[in-house]
């Protein structure tokens, strides 16, 4: 991959926003194939007591309205953690062309575990996946939150 950059920075700052919100430290990243970030968040599912206040969800919606449109083809989006089946369906509906995840998520994750959405049969779009990016930074804050909170 010539000239790659990483905007897992980015996404791990909105996770560390997220911990300090007292949300589950997981952030999230849209970049348009121009290198542009569109949209970014980190989860807000308790402040709006939304089960699907994600933070690939709300970076999903975010950069469809800052674009005018139901498909993001062509972007990429970073994460921190494996996204859960829910954004993994969310994220193959939006055509996103690359997902960039940190952390791996045995528990619940979608991609590389349990339900390993975009290997079923009705899953229409595929991404390239990439994991592992920024991953020991991801994985220390989320035991980090985790521990503090026992």
């Amino acid at each position: 991959m010539t000239g790659f950059r990483s905007y897992m920075d980015l996404a791990l700052r909105e996770a560390r926003a997220a911990a300090a919100r007292g949300e589950v430290p997981v952030g999230a990243v849209v970049v348009a194939a121009s290198g542009d970030v569109i949209a970014q968040a980190g989860n807000r599912t308790r402040e709006l007591c939304d089960p699907t206040a994600h933070a690939e969800i709300l970076a999903l919606r975010a950069a469809c309205a800052a674009l005018g449109q139901e498909r993001l083809t062509g972007c990429d989006l970073y994460v921190t953690l494996e996204p859960c089946p829910m954004c993994a369906a969310a994220i193959s509906n939006a055509r996103i062309a690359r997902l960039y995840y940190g952390a791996g998520d045995p528990k619940s994750g979608g991609v590389a575990q349990g339900p390993r959405i975009f290997a079923h049969p009705q899953c229409h779009h595929v991404p390239e996946v990439y994991d592992g990016i920024g991953a020991i930074e991801a994985t220390a804050l989320l035991q980090g939150f985790f521990t503090r909170l026992r």
